[in-house]
Formats: structure tokens, C-alpha cells, sequence
């Protein structure tokens, strides 16, 4: 990556199946993985659908395994995940789209993870203001599963390449999904 800051990242459909994609970034292009069901608008984004929503987007803060995850940049709002940390993907919930610490019946998404795709979060302002119950929840940015499986919605990326691209994005990157 150039020593210039990216303000603007760019994520469009690749050739090839529905959940293939890459991101546009100073010129070049990155692979990356979105959602099973390819891409829609955000106002037509529906819970558990599979798709990665479509729109522009800002850069909430960073979540990372501090066990696994050197930290980013200081630049950036970071949190470390604890064993506890989920992310509520309950519509009728009123902690929906949200942070929560899990209880162990706790059916929210989990963030201490084994398969290591939360290693780093990249959390983006989907749904964020407002939050319209049902439109969608838990979109990150994240890494890859190795065999490079379309997402639950989220734009995810190698392990390398997420790692390379942190440090150059600017802390007002725009991600522009269509």
C-alpha cells in the first residue's frame, strides 16, 4: 500500500459467484468475500438474508483478539474482545445491532471465536442511525474463512491483506459498497 492514507474503499462484485468481490483500493484491486447471496440496497437489507448491504459507509472502531492481533494504528478507536463479547442479531430485541456481553444461553453472535474470522473487526455504521429493527446486523468487515465462503453479509478479507491494508486507511474512510 502507497504511504498515502485511503479515505475511500471501494467494494464491488467480482466475476465469478455471487459472493465474490474485491475492493478498489489506490488503484489497485483487493479480493474479498461478501455475503452468500450476493449484494442489495441497504433499505431492502433484511436480516439473515445473506447479503451484504449495499451504500456508503464510515468506520465505527476496530475490535480485535489482542491474542492474536498486533493493534492498529492509534489512530483509530479500538477495543479488544473478551471472551464475553457478542453482538445482538435479535430484531426484537432493543439491544439489536448492538454490542452485549453474552450470558451463557445467550443466542447473539459471538465475538471470542474459534474459526478465527473475529481475529479483527473492522465495525461499520450499517443500521447504526437509526436502527430499524429486521435491516440487518452484525456487517463487519473481517477475515476470510480459508476456503473463501460467501459471508452472512459482512465484506471479508485474507488474513494478509487485511493486515496490509489496516495501517493505509484513513480514520474517516468511506467504504462504498455497490
Amino acid at each position: 500500500m502507497s504511504a498515502r492514507r485511503i479515505t475511500l474503499l471501494q467494494v464491488r462484485r467480482a466475476i465469478g459467484p455471487a459472493h465474490c468481490a474485491r475492493a478498489l483500493v489506490a488503484g489497485r484491486a483487493i479480493p474479498c468475500v461478501i455475503g452468500r447471496a450476493g449484494m442489495r440496497p441497504a433499505a431492502l437489507k433484511r436480516e439473515g438474508d445473506g447479503t451484504t448491504p449495499m451504500g456508503r459507509f464510515r468506520v465505527v472502531r476496530i475490535w480485535r483478539r489482542a491474542d492474536r492481533w498486533r493493534s492498529p494504528a492509534a489512530l483509530w478507536l479500538e477495543r479488544r474482545i473478551a471472551r464475553d463479547d457478542g453482538w445482538c442479531e435479535t430484531p426484537d430485541d432493543r439491544r439489536y445491532n448492538r454490542p452485549v456481553k453474552l450470558e451463557p444461553s445467550a443466542l447473539h453472535d459471538r465475538l471470542w471465536r474459534d474459526d478465527r474470522l473475529y481475529d479483527l473487526v473492522i465495525e461499520i455504521d450499517h443500521n447504526r442511525v437509526p436502527r430499524i429493527r429486521g435491516r440487518g446486523s452484525a456487517v463487519f468487515l473481517h477475515l476470510c474463512r480459508p476456503e473463501r465462503t460467501g459471508t452472512a453479509g459482512c465484506v471479508a478479507f485474507d488474513p494478509g491483506a487485511l493486515a496490509k491494508l489496516l495501517p493505509a486507511l484513513a480514520r474517516q474512510v468511506i467504504l462504498d459498497i455497490k
